[in-house]
């Protein structure tokens, strides 16, 4: 499969975008990477379907949240599972935990890399 390194680029700026928006509790930047149909689970293990109840989490959740901001994000291995779609581990590092996110991207038609699926559960030790 030829990779355009333009998409890898656009994969990675989602994730330097989820890492801001995290930090800045800006629920409406984070929901704006996300797929109509989005699949998600949180830190918690709560799945999330469909926008609607990402969105109604994530305006409830994270504008509230207590952590002090202090994390990281980082796409650590890009695997294309079609031109269009990729599953893409990262390296999540917070000050008092740890955790290895997975999210699944599609390309729209207009080009644009969307998180289609994630999974973010807190790593317990």
């Amino acid at each position: 499969m030829n990779i355009d390194t333009a998409d890898i680029k656009a994969i990675e700026e989602i994730v330097a975008t989820v890492e801001r928006t995290q930090r800045a509790k800006d629920a409406e930047g984070f929901l704006a990477l996300f797929h109509p149909d989005a699949l998600w689970t949180t830190a918690h293990g709560k799945v999330l379907i469909g926008f609607d109840a990402i969105a109604e989490f994530t305006r409830t959740v994270l504008p509230n949240s207590t952590w002090d901001g202090e994390v990281t994000y980082e796409a650590i291995h890009i695997e294309f599972l079609r031109p269009d779609v990729a599953a893409v581990k990262i390296r999540q590092i917070y000050r008092a935990a740890e955790g290895s996110p997975l999210y699944v991207m599609t390309k729209r038609g207009d080009g644009r890399w969307l998180v289609h699926a994630g999974q973010n559960t807190e790593v317990r030790g």
